[in-house]
């Protein structure tokens, strides 16, 4: 049995679903992988299926009944994570844009350094992005010193998909009551592990914009983040 599980959320992602796959089990490190989705018209799920009978007891599929949103794919890939006792949960996008190499070095920050959450930064010392226009670096990297002067929160990447918890950061921060879908999710639950005061380390990545299938970003989806920001000061965490 390992203790790290992988959360891929996807929706149309049959173009790169089958070499993620194969890549997340190409390790030494054992990971298991759990793909979250949102009942894909192309096809992603019926391909896990197929691929579960290559890596029986470490593919793991929940199937949603429609597109419901990044956040609450991760509540659910949550839940099911410490319902099944994995101590090292990650979340991680299925389009190569996080590489999954770097699975190992945000398992160490945990396993080995202590933290309670591990997050891939484009932003700190050493991190990079590849292949986004200017205008789109300029927009993710302001919103994030806009995220840090709202809520002191310390950390460089406050928008940044590629994370490990432990499951003592996920037990404590109350993620099951959060409203948002998108970089706001991901926003209020590092804010979450530093208001209960857990040790954070940024691990410099590499990000690399995607090249098959169609980015899931909206303009609702940057709104919810600007504006939710405001209300996670007097949210319970």
């Amino acid at each position: 049995m390992s203790d790290s599980v992988v959360i891929i959320p996807t929706y149309n992602e049959m173009e790169n679903i089958e070499k993620m796959v194969h890549q997340v089990f190409s390790y030494e490190k054992e990971f298991h992988l759990l793909v979250v989705d949102d009942n894909s018209p192309d096809g992603t799920a019926e391909k896990v299926k197929e691929l579960q009978t290559v890596y029986p007891g470490r593919l793991h599929l929940i199937q949603r009944e429609g597109k419901l949103g990044l956040g609450t794919a991760y509540i659910r890939g949550f839940d099911w994570s410490l319902e099944h006792n994995y101590q090292y949960i990650f979340e991680m996008d299925c389009d190569f844009s996080h590489n999954p190499d770097d699975l190992i070095r945000l398992y160490a920050a945990c396993a080995e350094g202590g933290a309670k959450l591990a997050i891939g930064s484009r932003y700190c010392k050493g991190g990079k992005i590849k292949n986004w226009p200017v205008s789109r670096v300029l927009m993710s990297y302001f919103a994030s010193i806009y995220v840090r002067m709202i809520l002191w929160i310390g950390i460089k990447d406050t928008t940044a998909g590629f994370k490990c918890y432990t499951a003592e950061a996920l037990q404590k921060v109350n993620y099951s009551e959060i409203p948002f879908k998108g970089y706001a999710f991901q926003i209020f639950m590092k804010y979450g592990v530093r208001k209960h005061r857990l040790k954070i380390i940024e691990v410099p990545i590499t990000f690399i914009d995607r090249q098959y299938g169609e980015s899931k970003m909206s303009t609702g989806i940057f709104k919810e983040a600007i504006f939710g920001v405001w209300k996670m000061r007097s949210m319970k965490l």
